[in-house]
């Protein structure tokens, strides 16, 4: 257990607020016009709540009505709260995809914490990339930050069927496609997805996302699940801005929480909660900003052996609605410790161990939280394949993949980037069935650019009116945790770089063996080297503004796609005054 540091103590902000030089008088004079009084700046801890809160970003627009919870958590336990508006990358608007911005936004807060006097942060979040944006700039920075989601919308119904958000809106256009449903029904269908304020209600990336803040022990245990319009969510607001004073005066940071044990123990946990592919790149990028060495072979190796036991869309049936009332991520967490599947002893950020916090909770609906024997899979997590194909490794979910298609050989009809598969996938002359492989080139993380959510492609017309529903997939993209299908993605190196994907040729025949980890172009070893040989790069580069920046710095999906001047260093986390 971490010892306390000493209270009381001479805190960060007062580098700004303390004392009557001219430089003090004029950092706190100002802050007098919004009509503080005096006695706020005598040392109490300041605690910036870092706000995601935007009206383009729907899933965090109920943000504003916590932070004011937050606030009143703060000032309950002696503090200073002061909200900070900043970047907010929102997963519905963004273009071309709100990955590109997920380092920007990490940079920019970053910056935002380090030049300005906050003693401690709360990390106020929700939409897909808000999550881990956040949390690497509290990584980078050191401070004592914890993290409050916005919480999973409720249960959308459409005609009694329970609607998950994204897995519906792919499974209707599907439908659409293949005659089984009319526009006219898919936009009635429409106003039932998303009928409350809240994030995706399947196991999404949102989700995902903050069942990993909550795994790595950097949120209040509970929190991950509680539906964005329940008063439980507010009481959680509330009583993560008492904590955060006292993580200040703890001095409780980031870098004793997120350990290298934390990290598999949120591997373990994405494992069990069929959770997002995307967990893989955001973790990656976590821990590259804490100095921690986790690769694609953690992943393999922690999760390889956990059975998926939380029966939510897009992978079982129910939604995160069901999955709060059932006992919510505690729950599974205590199920991985029984388990001898977890790091009992792991920090988290209410000073307590992992184990301690979750040891006497209660599964109240074993339908939604399966016995291991029940479980949708046995082997869950996120596969690792390789092979020529991806001599650096590609990702595949197993829990929301067909079986029969794990092991598989088939022809490879291929898509340039995302233009050319758009232009071709509705022509009934396209020559592809059912055994075919689709292989999608440059949407990586500088093909795209920022590697966009476009590998779980949809089926040719042509196949789904045949009443099939999954082929394998394989690309350099990324997908929706929303969404299913045997799908390969993150295949690295990406095609925009000269990896082997942008080789593969209409024709070629590939193997996928999900058990045996492989991913194998049927060529000779002679052939692709004359291949790569010959590439030449067909993507556009652009030529200013951050664009320009991600493409000259942005790595590949196999170390978090972070930007390569950011990994794994912390600066000071004070500046000096200009004054």
């Amino acid at each position: 257990m971490k010892k306390k540091a000493e209270w009381p103590r001479k805190l960060r902000s007062q580098e700004w607020y303390g004392g009557t030089s001219r430089d003090v008088i004029y950092h706190r004079g100002w802050m007098k016009n919004q009509g503080y009084p005096h006695d706020l700046f005598d040392g109490r801890p300041v605690i910036g709540i870092l706000n995601t809160w935007s009206d383009m970003t729907p899933c965090n627009g109920h943000l504003r009505e916590l932070a004011e919870k937050v606030k009143a958590g703060v000032w309950e336990a002696g503090g200073f709260p002061m909200e900070v508006p900043v970047f907010s990358a929102s997963e519905n608007t963004f273009r071309p995809t709100a990955m590109m911005y997920r380092n920007l936004a990490a940079l920019s807060i970053e910056e935002t914490i380090r030049g300005q006097p906050m003693d401690g942060c709360v990390l106020l979040v929700g939409c897909d990339k808000t999550t881990p944006s956040l949390l690497m700039a509290a990584a980078s920075v050191d401070l004592p930050s914890i993290v409050v989601t916005g919480g999973p919308m409720l249960n959308g119904y459409f005609r009694g069927e329970r609607v998950g958000s994204g897995t519906h809106l792919w499974k209707f256009s599907e439908m659409v496609k293949a005659g089984e449903m009319t526009q006219a029904e898919f936009l009635e269908a429409e106003a039932s997805m998303s009928r409350s304020s809240g994030t995706c209600n399947t196991m999404g990336t949102a989700s995902t996302m903050a069942s990993m803040a909550e795994a790595l022990g950097m949120a209040l245990s509970g929190n991950a699940a509680i539906p964005g319009v329940d008063s439980r969510r507010k009481v959680m607001a509330q009583l993560t801005g008492r904590r955060i004073v006292q993580m200040v005066k703890d001095d409780l940071k980031p870098s004793e929480i997120m350990t290298k044990e934390a990290f598999e123990n949120a591997i373990r946990t994405n494992a069990a909660i069929g959770g997002s592919t995307n967990a893989v790149i955001h973790l990656l990028a976590m821990a590259g900003r804490v100095g921690i060495d986790l690769t694609l072979d953690d992943w393999d190796r922690c999760g390889r052996d956990v059975p998926t036991i939380v029966n939510l869309m897009p992978s079982g049936k129910y939604l995160m609605e069901e999955f709060f009332y059932a006992g919510g991520l505690p729950v599974v967490i205590k199920r991985l410790g029984e388990a001898g599947l977890l790091h009992k002893d792991a920090l988290t950020v209410s000073g307590e161990t992992m184990w301690d916090e979750v040891k006497d909770v209660v599964n109240w609906n074993e339908d939604v939280i399966l016995p291991a024997e029940k479980a949708l899979t046995q082997s869950g997590g996120i596969v690792v394949v390789r092979g020529n194909l991806a001599p650096k490794g590609a990702v595949l979910k197993p829990s929301a993949a067909t079986p029969s298609l794990l092991v598989h050989r088939g022809r490879a009809v291929v898509f340039e980037d995302i233009d050319d598969y758009k232009a071709k996938i509705n022509d009934d002359n396209l020559d592809i069935d059912e055994t075919c492989v689709m292989v999608m080139k440059n949407c990586g993380p500088k093909g795209y650019p920022g590697m966009a959510e476009v590998g779980n492609m949809g089926l040719p017309p042509k196949v789904l009116k045949k009443g099939i529903t999954d082929m394998v997939r394989i690309s350099d993209a990324r997908m929706s945790g929303t969404a299913y299908g045997t799908v390969v993605l993150h295949t690295s190196p990406e095609a925009a770089v000269g990896g082997p994907l942008a080789v593969v040729k209409n024709g070629d025949f590939i193997e996928l063996d999900v058990p045996n980890r492989r991913l194998h172009l049927d060529i000779s070893d002679e052939e692709l080297a004359q291949r790569l040989a010959e590439w030449q790069p067909n993507h556009e580069l652009p030529t200013s503004g951050y664009a320009w920046l991600h493409q000259q710095h942005v790595q590949g999906a196999d170390t978090g796609a972070d930007l390569d001047f950011l990994k794994g260093c912390r600066g000071s986390a004070v500046g000096k005054d200009s004054h």
